[in-house]
């Protein structure tokens, strides 16, 4: 079984409510390579990789999701992801799901567990 590395996000309280707020993890290439979406007491954390294409799904930081933040939305080509699932409900690629991980919260804090590999 590959080590787990713990890394600390942020403070629940960083994460808009409801909103996103993307981070990178410790080694990360780019900025923003995950991101956190919240709505309430729910809090789901996905790969910032839309399936279409590949694309990164912000135009500019923490900018993830519809403008009533209904939606997580690509930038690219306009496809929307339910906050919950991840599963595209419109646009090119119905169907496909983003990348999603495990995270926590302790102590107020969001919490990631990596593996080595990730």
């Amino acid at each position: 079984m590959p080590e787990s590395v713990r890394h600390v996000i942020c403070p629940l309280a960083d994460v808009p409510d409801p909103g996103a707020l993307g981070f990178s993890p410790p080694g990360a290439r780019f900025p923003d390579e995950w991101f956190l979406v919240r709505r309430g007491d729910s809090l789901h954390a996905y790969r910032n990789l839309c399936p279409h294409a590949g694309n990164f799904l912000n135009w500019k930081a923490d900018a993830f999701l519809t403008r009533d933040k209904s939606l997580i939305m690509c930038a690219a080509h306009g496809a929307l992801f339910d906050p919950v699932s991840g599963i595209c409900v419109a646009g090119p690629c119905p169907g496909r799901t983003l990348e999603r991980f495990a995270i926590t919260v302790e102590e107020n804090m969001v919490v990631a567990y990596f593996s080595r590999n990730d």
